[in-house]
């Protein structure tokens, strides 16, 4: 009788231990790494987390020209084209207007802007509720989505990209 309570107490401190570790608030974790499109030499990784309801996506490049790049969200997770058309159109499942995540109306794939030093390094951070992963949401769940990197910086008015040029980098967005 003794082994069974050491072994139930055992079971539960176990148990209590797990949550304490995602007391965090972290849900989910999930690596990207960019390739090379339309004969670039783009290469770069990134993460996103989810954590109490907010999804932080933060990349890292090398091999743009200096200068400012958008990327944004595509409907399918295929890097398959040279051009990195297979990617598919901006993610917009809630068939609103081209624009700027956050600010006004825009497509849930509407990241933004970054901007690249003078040897071609960038870095992007943003923070949204409005994307999940892997939560089943088709408005907001970014698994099965792509990324691309584009060559020009994102006006945010051209309708529906945003007039953003080549796409020089993609990432599947998988588990």
């Amino acid at each position: 009788m003794k082994k069974i309570i050491v072994s139930f107490a055992i079971i539960i401190a176990l148990i209590i231990g797990c949550k304490t570790n995602s007391s965090n608030g972290v849900s989910n974790k999930l690596n990207v790494t960019f390739e090379p499109k339309s004969n670039s030499n783009v290469s770069g990784s990134g993460v996103f987390t989810e954590k109490n309801g907010q999804v932080t996506f933060t990349a890292n490049f090398k091999g743009l020209k200096p200068g400012i790049h958008a990327i944004h969200i595509h409907e399918k997770s295929d890097c398959t084209a040279a051009d990195g058309s297979s990617a598919g159109g901006h993610w917009n499942p809630t068939f609103k207007k081209h624009g700027k995540l956050g600010e006004g109306e825009a497509h849930k794939g509407d990241i933004g802007n970054f901007t690249t030093d003078e040897f071609g390094n960038g870095t992007i951070t943003i923070t949204t509720s409005e994307w999940c992963i892997g939560c089943g949401d088709a408005t907001k769940d970014i698994v099965g989505k792509g990324l691309i990197v584009h060559q020009g910086p994102d006006d945010y008015v051209t309708q529906p990209t945003g007039n953003s040029g080549a796409r020089v980098a993609c990432s599947a967005i998988i588990k």
